[in-house]
């Protein structure tokens, strides 16, 4: 499982012009990609990771300030484009596995207390952040 995380001032995601998910204030937005070796392990592993990792203003993390994190999920993540001109996106699991780790990541994040925006899955969504650093990590599962 792979997260892209950045640090926003705020975020929103539209898909077909309506507002989905959004904050204003501090907090994350995570581009979240699976593979087909993900399960549950990971799914808890990274939620805390994103939460407690100490990337907000001052040396705190999303969960010392109670921010806002934003999460959609993001399949070209494991996209490789190491050879030729076309990417593959053969190492991305399909949406029927990946669709509920994205869900069950985003219910764990809720559970540690972190208060979620999420995307629609599979949708052609439209994401815009004011970047507040800019501070950006790639995160992966062990």
């Amino acid at each position: 499982m792979r997260a892209v995380v950045q640090r926003a001032a705020s975020a929103s995601v539209t898909v077909d012009g309506e507002v989905v998910g959004e904050f204003d204030g501090p907090g994350l937005v995570v581009l979240l990609g699976v593979t087909h070796d993900d399960g549950p392990a990971d799914v808890a592993w990274l939620a805390r990771k994103v939460r407690d990792v100490r990337i907000m203003r001052d040396e705190q993390s999303a969960s010392d300030i109670d921010a806002p994190i934003l999460v959609v999920s993001q399949f070209t993540l494991h996209g490789d484009a190491r050879r030729g001109r076309r990417p593959t996106w053969a190492a991305a699991a399909p949406g029927p596995v990946s669709e509920p780790l994205y869900d069950a990541f985003c219910a764990e994040l809720e559970s540690l207390g972190s208060p979620v925006e999420r995307g629609v899955f599979g949708a052609d969504m439209a994401v815009s952040l004011v970047n507040d650093g800019p501070v950006t990590l790639i995160l992966d599962s062990p």
